[in-house]
């Protein structure tokens, strides 16, 4: 059973509400040098197209920081400047028009500096994620508990919070990441007992495509059914693209967000007697583009078939070399194999 939201504060990143309430927001970080406008926008278009609703841009340096000026002109969704240890690329990013700031505030250097930035903040009324992750824990944490377990997370964040609201900024939203998913769904959980600020959830880096999907889906399947995390990034070492279709599966299998085509397919057995693999491929082809949040069925024998077929919205019950085409419920058509998914088109109207 998924539990109802955890009530936090909402802020907007651009035009995209985090927290209170609002839909969790999906996004992803550009893997390209962020100092190359062109490809980087080129990747930001593509994520837009997958629907990722938020981007990160990794700024190194400061000529990075000087092209997020034409990054955030050129892109159709909000843009967040990821920085670490040099409290002037946070500056310079505020000046080039960011949507939001990601840094540790911990690792900016001195209180002045910091100070710095909050001033900017202040001017702009941008928000700042202060993003804590096991990898980057301030040394004298890892003094005192010996590893990044959970209770250090939180340590840090409190830490950095209680910097920013001691400075009059409270714009903020959190993360507390590890690449362990049991200490970040614990450190997650933890804070959220004593915080009300919006949480960015994320296993990071969770790994290779397939691995990396199952520890985020494992990861943060148990936060969102308790109610936790207002915004997501699935970190995987592979294409930004594959990161925002995983994050909607993963919200879409709670029922959290609605994203187009819910597809159940057979898995296949023994049973089996037409070619599952080709017609799911060719389903999944033709359904990709279809925005409307719809469950097709495409099963391949005759025990869960026609049951699944019949509780979708539409769907298909395979038998050997042939099959039944189902609509709402009732059985519509019975056609040869090779005519199973253009009938089921059909059905759906011509969508695909």
């Amino acid at each position: 059973m998924v539990k109802k939201r955890k009530k936090t504060k909402k802020i907007f990143v651009g035009n995209v509400p985090v927290g209170g309430g609002a839909p969790i927001a999906v996004q992803s970080m550009t893997k390209t040098d962020t100092r190359d406008v062109r490809a980087t926008l080129r990747q930001i278009r593509a994520l837009a197209r997958e629907d990722c609703e938020i981007v990160r841009c990794a700024v190194p340096d400061n000529e990075a920081a000087l092209a997020l000026g034409r990054i955030v002109k050129g892109s159709p969704i909000p843009v967040i400047a990821d920085i670490h240890f040099d409290w002037r690329l946070a500056l310079e990013s505020l000046r080039q028009g960011v949507d939001g700031l990601r840094v540790n505030p911990g690792n900016l250097g001195a209180r002045w500096k910091l100070k710095e930035v909050v001033a900017a903040l202040k001017d702009t009324g941008v928000p700042v994620r202060v993003g804590v992750n096991a990898g980057s824990l301030e040394k004298d944490l890892l003094k005192k508990y010996g590893h990044p377990v959970p209770e250090a997370l939180v340590e840090s964040a409190a830490r950095n919070i209680e910097a920013l609201e001691e400075m009059g900024y409270s714009n903020l939203k959190v993360s507390l990441k590890a690449s362990s998913v049991p200490a970040t769904v614990d450190a997650y959980r933890l804070f959220s007992k004593k915080y009300r600020y919006p949480l960015h959830v994320g296993i990071s880096e969770a790994g290779p495509e397939f691995q990396g999907i199952i520890k985020s889906s494992v990861g943060l399947g148990f936060l969102f059914a308790e109610g936790i995390g207002d915004t997501v990034r699935i970190s995987l070492t592979a294409q930004p693209q594959k990161e925002v279709r995983a994050a909607w599966e993963i919200l879409k299998s709670l029922g959290l967000r609605t994203h187009g085509v819910n597809l159940i397919s057979c898995p296949t057995c023994g049973r089996t007697c037409v070619d599952m693999k080709a017609l799911v491929r060719e389903a999944e082809r033709r359904l990709k583009h279809i925005e409307e949040p719809l469950t097709v069925a495409v099963m391949g024998c005759a025990v869960n078939g026609p049951g699944e077929a019949r509780e979708a919205d539409f769907g298909i019950a395979s038998g050997r070399g042939e099959g039944l085409v189902f609509k709402k419920g009732k059985v519509v058509a019975k056609v040869p194999e090779d005519m199973l998914i253009d009938r089921l088109m059909k059905e759906m109207g011509g969508k695909g």
